[in-house]
C-alpha cells in the first residue's frame, strides 16, 4: 500500500509540474491517437501517410522535410501518438540533442504534452520510461514504468517492459513477477523469459 501511495503521489507531482510548463505550449486543436471513430482514423491515416511514414518512424529520412519537422507535425496534432513519441525519443538519442533539427519542442516537452493531454494513459508513461531507460536515467525510467503499470495493470506490453527494466537492474524477483503477468496476459515475445533463464531466475 505504501508503494502504491508513493507512486500515485509521484504521478500527481509530475502531472502538476508538467501542467506548469508553458514553454511546452498549449494543447490546441489536438486529437487523441487512441480514438477509434471513423473520421479520426481517416485523419490519422492522412497524417501518417504524409508525415509519419515508415522512413520517418525508422529515422531514415523525412518525408515532407526533416525528420524533426515531420515528427513535430505528427505530435502537434496527436500528442499521445505512441510510435511517433518513441521515434522522436530515438531521434533525440541518435543525434545526441534534446531538440533535433526543425523540432518545435524538445523531447521532454513532447512527453510533457502527451502526459498533460492524457494523464491516465499508461502507454504514454511506458514510452517515456523506455526513452529514459535508453538515456541512462534508470531510476526515472522505473518511476514512469511503475506509474504505467498502476494505470493499466492488465496491459501485457507495460508489464513486459517493466520486467525488462528490472532485469537490467538485476532485481530478478520483480522482473519475474512482471514477466509472469505479461505472459499470462498473452504477451508473445520470449525475450524477457530468455533473459531470466540466462540468469537462472526462471521456472516454467
Amino acid at each position: 500500500m505504501k508503494l502504491i501511495s508513493s507512486i500515485v503521489l509521484s504521478a500527481i507531482l509530475i502531472s502538476t509540474n508538467l501542467g506548469a510548463a508553458p514553454h511546452c505550449g498549449e494543447l490546441l486543436q489536438v486529437r487523441d491517437y487512441t480514438n477509434t471513430d471513423e473520421e479520426n482514423r481517416r485523419f490519422l491515416g492522412t497524417v501518417e501517410q504524409h508525415h509519419f511514414t515508415s522512413n520517418v518512424e525508422n529515422l531514415r529520412h523525412g518525408n515532407t522535410g526533416t525528420l524533426g519537422a515531420d515528427l513535430t507535425y505528427t505530435l502537434m496534432i496527436y500528442p499521445n501518438h505512441y510510435r511517433a513519441l518513441a521515434a522522436f525519443g530515438n531521434l533525440s538519442l541518435r543525434d545526441k540533442t534534446l531538440k533535433p533539427q526543425d523540432a518545435k519542442y524538445s523531447v521532454e516537452c513532447f512527453f510533457d504534452r502527451a502526459i498533460r493531454f492524457r494523464p491516465s494513459d499508461g502507454m504514454v508513461r511506458m514510452v517515456y520510461g523506455n526513452y529514459l531507460l535508453k538515456a541512462g536515467r534508470t531510476n526515472e525510467a522505473a518511476e514512469q514504468l511503475q506509474i504505467a503499470v498502476n494505470l493499466q495493470p492488465e496491459n501485457p506490453t507495460i508489464n513486459y517492459n517493466l520486467g525488462l527494466l528490472y532485469v537490467q537492474k538485476k532485481d530478478y524477483e520483480q522482473a519475474r513477477t512482471y514477466a509472469k503477468k505479461a505472459y499470462e496476459l498473452g504477451f508473445p515475445l520470449p525475450g524477457l523469459k530468455n533473459k531470466l533463464k540466462e540468469a537462472g531466475k526462471w521456472e516454467d
